[in-house]
């Protein structure tokens, strides 16, 4: 599949060779742990066992690297055993890092509590300034690392300029795509090395499977990674690779909507008496409006807003709320809300990433907009 065709015929036809034995159009479930060899050493199609390489698994990660630009991808039993998948790649003791101050809860806690442990410094810095990211490097900074947009503020991160930055440091440059999905963001085109992906989410976009992706350029770091899947073993199932390449097909589709969706909603929050503020990067007087502009196709479907009266009464939003799925996680077909201050980003209590407590963060689905602004409109009363 040539790389010039179009993100949208990517995403349906990169990876998904159609089966030699029946002319299946859609990849077989390989549920397999082992292989026939013919002789010793001697592998059909270079499959000897399923945590090395899975031919199911083997499409999705042709399919990621096609969609995100990259020279390979790699897909893995979660997001989370991705990052960890990668830091042990990239750092030894000693090494230090940079992580956002508005991140995934769960990255913040390996660092902070896993890496950590094993000798793994870092440090906080608000990477929507690059002067901050500047400030923030140390002559052991082996990484920076991005979220853009972030979780759950929605900041935006000039991933070129910090690219830069990372350059002229000796650092590699780390960007966790989640939030925009490679349809709405490309990192590895803007100079990062990089990218990092919870399947999970818009990727598999279902609810319906966990998973997570590595994708980069570099072939020596690709063979580095790809060693420590192999040898830490947090691969992706047959079965969930064979969910997310499905769910990949319509990411165009879906991502335009949740967009569209989420638009409509930023706009209702911004005009209700009971909302404080709304962050959303396709609002104009977002502080990050003009990068994301830049470097986005669209703005996507997460939209996080501020309550008046604290976080009780926040709570209370996300209690009354029917069509909103109250529950954690993000990207799926149906709406979700969450309490990111008592949800997934609990584990940032008491740190440099502590949330508002006035905060909720939507993850816009793309049901009918009228039906998800009258549901909002009545959860807010």
């Amino acid at each position: 599949m040539s790389d010039q065709h179009s993100f949208e015929t990517l995403a349906i036809h990169a990876g998904n060779t159609a089966d030699p034995l029946t002319g299946a159009v859609v990849p077989p479930i390989y549920q397999v742990s082992t292989y026939k060899q013919d002789g010793v050493g001697g592998l059909r199609g270079g499959y000897e066992y399923s945590r090395s390489a899975n031919p199911t698994r083997t499409a999705l990660e042709e399919n990621l690297a096609a969609l995100e630009g990259g020279r390979r991808g790699l897909a893995f039993a979660s997001g989370l055993a991705a990052e960890d998948c990668l830091l042990r790649t990239l750092l030894t003791p000693g090494d230090h890092v940079v992580i956002p101050n508005d991140a995934y809860g769960g990255t913040f806690r390996l660092f902070a509590k896993v890496a950590s442990r094993w000798g793994v410094e870092f440090s906080v810095a608000d990477t929507s300034d690059v002067a901050a990211v500047r400030a923030a490097l140390t002559p052991r900074t082996k990484a920076i690392w991005v979220e853009t947009p972030s979780n759950p503020l929605l900041g935006i991160t000039d991933i070129a300029a910090v690219a830069q930055v990372a350059r002229q440091a000796g650092a590699r440059l780390v960007v966790d795509n989640t939030f925009a999905s490679p349809y709405l963001q490309q990192p590895l085109a803007l100079g990062a090395d990089v990218v990092v992906h919870s399947t999970t989410k818009y990727m598999g976009g279902h609810s319906d499977v966990v998973g997570g992706a590595l994708v980069v350029s570099d072939p020596e770091l690709a063979e580095e990674l790809a060693y420590h899947q192999n040898a830490m073993g947090a691969v992706a199932g047959p079965f969930d690779a064979w969910l997310v390449l499905r769910g990949i097909k319509t990411l165009a589709v879906r991502m335009d909507r949740h967009t569209e969706n989420a638009t409509k909603v930023a706009d209702l929050l911004t005009r209700h008496p009971k909302v404080s503020q709304v962050l959303y990067p396709g609002l104009p007087e977002h502080p990050g409006h003009e990068v994301a502009a830049k470097q986005m196709k669209a703005f996507g479907g997460m939209v996080s807003f501020r309550v008046e009266g604290g976080e009780e009464a926040a709570v209370e939003v996300c209690n009354r709320a029917k069509l909103f799925t109250l529950g954690e996680s993000l990207g799926g077909v149906e709406s979700l809300l969450e309490h990111p201050g008592r949800m997934t980003h609990a584990s940032a209590a008491g740190s440099p990433l502590e949330v508002p407590a006035d905060l909720v963060r939507l993850s816009v689905g793309i049901e009918n907009g009228d039906d998800l602004i009258a549901d909002l409109t009545q959860a807010l009363g």
